[in-house]
């Protein structure tokens, strides 16, 4: 049997401590909200500095994707890095100037055409 105070249906005490726990909950996840209100609008230089680097990478393999290397190669990572490395080879060689054109050029139609 368990204590007198939740005997008899008279759970005064069930009622508050239900009451306090759920309070508590309400007063963690206002906690959790703000923090992240802070966290968003935290203007320290590294962090503004942090953002703009994770947008570009993001923005990058939103590229990536959006010409369908990730589809046509599967998603094999190992493979989709070793194409950016050949690229990155091309663009260390001779052939960089004709490279460049070439690819801007295409790059240049295919957002038109999007």
């Amino acid at each position: 049997m368990g204590p007198r105070s939740f005997e008899g249906g008279h759970g005064e005490l069930r009622h508050r401590l239900t009451a306090t726990l759920a309070a508590l909950k309400r007063n963690r996840a206002a906690r959790n909200r703000h923090q992240a209100v802070v966290a968003r609008h935290d203007m320290r230089t590294w962090q503004v500095e942090r953002r703009k680097r994770t947008r570009h990478l993001i923005e990058l393999g939103g590229l990536v994707v959006k010409a369908g290397v990730v589809d046509l190669a599967g998603d094999d990572r190992a493979m989709i890095y070793g194409a950016l490395l050949w690229i990155a080879d091309k663009l260390k060689s001779d052939e960089r100037d004709k490279a460049l054109a070439l690819w801007a050029a295409k790059g240049k139609q295919a957002f038109e055409n999007n």
